[in-house]
């Protein structure tokens, strides 16, 4: 078991010495360093790799121990525990009852006075015990345990805090709440007993509405997307929710979001405008957007026009600058029939292609036009409000910093 104290200055010094190696190379040789133990120095080493992407303020502390592969990748990333953090309010207590690898618990944890750790895990509690200090918590306890077993003797919190665990006893995916671990339908009312806020981390597979459903006294859902794709569900609940609200998020690497928030009742009262063909500038929602359906929200809130029902692609003849997704320039449209797209495509061997209500996929798609993917041209095969099949050939707009 890796500890704190097991890692001897001589296998710290391996790891450091090896840490951009290609750790299956690095197995395969493993013969050659009889004096250290090279399968726990590989767990390091690959960790650490894994963390440069996604947590580099870990990364940058040498002495950070990392968990088994499946810990790293269940884990949040630096983004999205910090987009955590900066949505709740400062308070006494909190507790982080499926802790994990820490990364959320560290970041809430700068917003509370007490943090406590619940985890089954005794390798990842040991690990926590050693990482926390280097991240500049000091103020925590670790239980080791089961949250339902815990929970009755827990003091009360400001904040309790769950990421429920994905997977079965056999290591497979699920996606339903009620097949997550801990089931957090099952414990609801007791959770709420100890904490006048809940924060749940779930798939962002889930249909909100189940979530709803399930759920009682949510006050928000946020969806968490990173760089365009959607990476989680956030759900706070509290002891005065009245109506929820669901709100959009894109996190940018540069430390940029984009943001848009609505209720069922703000979308269903939206009204939704339509373009008869695209004006000179298209736009494609962001992946939050798109999963949370707030398609007459959107058109609204930045004067955008529809292209069609269920296309979910808009259009203006100004530059809408903050829109929350990608924006492209429109430089030509054509209808979807041979003879016209000999002509549109000539001298064009490679684009960026998006299919967005349209009957033949990217892939079927691109055969047919003979198209490789790549370059500066981006083409959009879609459906216009009076059913006309087209193409639309764009280019990409960068947005001001």
């Amino acid at each position: 078991m890796t500890s704190a104290a097991s890692v001897t200055a001589l296998q710290k010094q391996f790891i450091l010495e090896h840490r951009n190696d290609d750790v299956r190379q690095l197995a395969l040789s493993a013969h050659r360093y009889p004096t250290v133990n090279v399968a726990e120095a590989i767990v390091q080493i690959s960790g650490w790799q894994a963390a440069r992407r996604k947590l580099p303020r870990w990364a940058a502390i040498d002495d950070i121990l990392y968990p088994p592969h499946l810990s790293l990748e269940q884990c949040s990333s630096q983004l999205t525990a910090a987009y955590k953090a900066s949505i709740i309010e400062s308070g006494d207590t909190m507790a982080d009852l499926t802790a994990g690898f820490c990364v959320d618990a560290a970041y809430l944890a700068q917003k509370y006075h007490h943090l406590h750790v619940v985890e089954h895990n005794a390798r990842l509690c040991q690990i926590a015990q050693n990482n926390l200090p280097l991240l500049g918590i000091t103020h925590f306890t670790i239980s080791q345990g089961e949250a339902e077993e815990l929970l009755d003797s827990l003091p009360s919190q400001d904040l309790l805090y769950l990421d429920p665990a994905r997977r079965d006893e056999h290591g497979g995916r699920v996606v339903a709440i009620s097949d997550c671990t801990p089931d957090v339908i099952r414990l609801q009312d007791r959770l709420r007993a100890k904490a006048s806020t809940l924060l749940i981390k779930l798939s962002p597979m889930l249909d909100l509405r189940q979530i709803l459903s399930s759920l009682t006294s949510v006050s928000k859902i946020h969806i968490i997307s990173v760089e365009g794709e959607c990476k989680e569900l956030l759900v706070k609940i509290t002891s005065t929710a009245t109506t929820p609200e669901i709100i959009c998020v894109n996190l940018k690497s540069d430390g940029t979001l984009q943001r848009l928030a609505f209720t069922d009742a703000s979308e269903h009262q939206s009204t939704c405008p339509y373009a008869a063909t695209p004006d000179t500038y298209l736009y494609e929602p962001n992946a939050s957007i798109m999963k949370a359906g707030c398609f007459k929200t959107i058109a609204t809130t930045y004067a955008v026009r529809k292209l069609s029902p269920n296309s979910h692609l808009y259009t203006s003849d100004n530059l809408v600058p903050d829109f929350p997704g990608r924006t492209f320039q429109v430089q030509a449209v054509t209808p979807f029939n041979k003879k016209a797209m000999k002509n549109f495509l000539q001298g064009i061997q490679k684009a960026n292609l998006t299919v967005r209500n349209f009957p033949q996929s990217v892939n079927e798609l691109r055969k047919r036009l003979k198209l490789s993917e790549g370059g500066d041209t981006y083409l959009f095969a879609t459906t216009l409000l009076d059913n006309t099949k087209v193409l639309i050939k764009t280019s990409r707009v960068s947005k001001p910093a």
